[in-house]
């Protein structure tokens, strides 16, 4: 079974998802170049894609490290490490 989750955006197509940042949250980057990096939040019936810069990406993916090393979860931090390793 896999754990890769797809979305389609609208204008740019299939996104990946990098990792979830909150309950409500997720990021999101372009399946082949992922150079183009979406914040997006499923709201009431209504999802919203907000674009934002790699740097900025990469910042909340670090903080999301953080608070998975500082809540003891080994093994979603080691995933979420080599992800990031990956990515940035």
């Amino acid at each position: 079974m896999s754990n890769e989750i797809y979305l389609n955006h609208p204008t740019f197509g299939l996104l990946y998802r990098v990792c979830l940042l909150e309950e409500n949250q997720e990021l999101f980057t372009t399946l082949y170049a992922q150079r183009l990096f979406f914040l997006v939040t499923v709201g009431n019936d209504k999802v919203v894609f907000e674009p934002i810069g790699r740097s900025e990406a990469r910042l909340l993916v670090e903080t999301r490290l953080r608070n998975l090393r500082r809540n003891s979860s080994a093994g979603d931090y080691n995933a979420l490490n080599e992800i990031y390793k990956r990515t940035f």
